[in-house]
């Protein structure tokens, strides 16, 4: 069979899973149609519906879009399979129930943003560099009842730096994601697929879970080490962000994110939270075994900033804390 005669639904939301699709297009393969969240209700009385990334690219590229609420609903399932998929593609999407995922005669697989069977979960690029990797990757594999824990199609490693923060990693793998798409499109297409259990791959010890991230998920705990804090500041960077509660004083305190840091070990006799700063090029925090430099910042209500600019209009006070 050649690729234009391979009926493709395409599954995915956000603007990761935009790239993947945006490589079928222009590689001439034919996408029968692309399912996606149904528009997201935006403004201050929700007046303004938002389509999704996916969405967007897909009305523009004149490709079929369905939003159903349910995908269960009846309905949506016998508009999905009118469209006669032999293959169905899920990037960055929802858990399928088995009426969907099991329709296509060629399966239906998922591109994963993570080496599985680690970082199982919504955030598993978040997850990865909040725990400190070295190394993460993407995967694709076919769907079956459990999530997340199909047998493995392919695999490409990717390394992490120290310096890499979520959003650096996130744009890196959504490349690669795109070209492991379609290598594992046209593996599927010449037959050369030979998958592998997810057992298989385990690793010694314990699984890492990679689950969705809500906002006290992104709370600072400044009684952990200086590399655990840095670790988690850039695993949330740019978004949704490490936050903190800055005391000013003894009855105010306004909540601070913090998009980049500095790790710095040393000895001290502080407590872990403790802010230290000259008032017009550091302000630094305390932790258990040394302290992180904040380099930039947001204050609530406030746009980001460098902590240069920050400390230009902001009045320190002895004893300042943050928790």
């Amino acid at each position: 069979m050649e690729k234009k005669d391979l009926r493709i639904v395409y599954m995915g939301t956000p603007e990761f899973a935009v790239e993947s699709l945006k490589r079928l297009v222009e590689g001439g393969y034919n996408v029968v149609g692309v399912i996606t969240m149904p528009d997201k209700p935006m403004g201050r009385h929700g007046s303004v519906l938002q389509p999704s990334p996916v969405k967007q690219y897909a009305v523009e590229q004149g490709l079929r879009v369905l939003q159903p609420e349910k995908l269960k609903d009846e309905a949506f399932v016998e508009e999905l399979r009118s469209l006669r998929a032999d293959l169905q593609i899920v990037v960055a999407f929802r858990m399928l129930p088995e009426v969907v995922w099991s329709m296509p005669r060629l399966g239906t697989f998922n591109l994963h943003a993570s080496l599985l069977p680690q970082y199982r979960g919504a955030a598993p690029i978040n997850w990865a560099v909040i725990n400190g990797e070295t190394e993460t990757g993407i995967t694709t594999f076919f769907l079956k009842h459990e999530i997340d824990t199909g047998e493995i199609i392919d695999q490409v490693r990717v390394p992490i730096a120290d310096t890499d923060n979520v959003g650096i990693v996130y744009d890196k793998l959504m490349m690669l994601g795109g070209t492991l798409v379609l290598k594992t499109v046209d593996a599927i297409l010449e037959g050369n697929v030979k998958t592998i259990p997810q057992e298989n791959l385990a690793e010694a010890g314990e699984l890492r879970p990679a689950p969705k991230i809500f906002k006290e998920t992104c709370r600072i705990d400044w009684n952990w080490g200086a590399k655990r804090v840095y670790d988690f500041i850039r695993g949330l960077s740019p978004y949704p962000g490490a936050w903190t509660e800055l005391h000013e004083g003894p009855d105010r305190a306004v909540v601070l994110k913090i998009f980049e840091s500095e790790k710095r070990f040393s000895s001290h006799s502080l407590k872990p939270g403790a802010v230290e700063t000259d008032g017009k090029t550091y302000f630094r925090i305390a932790v258990s075994d040394g302290y992180l430099d904040v380099l930039s910042l947001q204050l609530a209500g406030k746009k980001r900033m460098a902590v240069s600019d920050f400390l230009k209009g902001y009045r320190y006070s002895e004893g300042m804390y943050v928790e």
